[in-house]
């Protein structure tokens, strides 16, 4: 997958997790989508190297998805811990 498909991708799965993680983000819809490219391109890398799961698989792979998904629920929840109260 390019990485115009990996921007997109984690584009979809920053909405997707703060869709099942809602509530006030420290950095709104901007920092809430950076998390989410962030954090597809680390779920990415952590499926192709310890799942043993090939990154230029289609983009439509199950895995990949959860593996973006995942990433990105795990950035957005230590950005609230680290920032979490930042914002009034």
């Amino acid at each position: 997958m390019s990485i115009i498909g990996w921007v997109i991708l984690g584009l979809l799965a920053g909405a997707i997790a703060k869709f099942l993680l809602p509530g006030r983000d420290p950095g709104g819809f901007i920092g809430t989508t950076f998390i989410g490219i962030a954090g597809a391109f680390i779920g990415g890398w952590i499926s192709a190297r310890w799942l043993d799961h090939s990154i230029t698989k289609d983009f439509y792979d199950g895995t990949t998805w959860a593996a973006a998904i995942g990433g990105a629920l795990v950035l957005l929840i230590g950005y609230r811990i680290l920032f979490g109260n930042s914002r009034n």
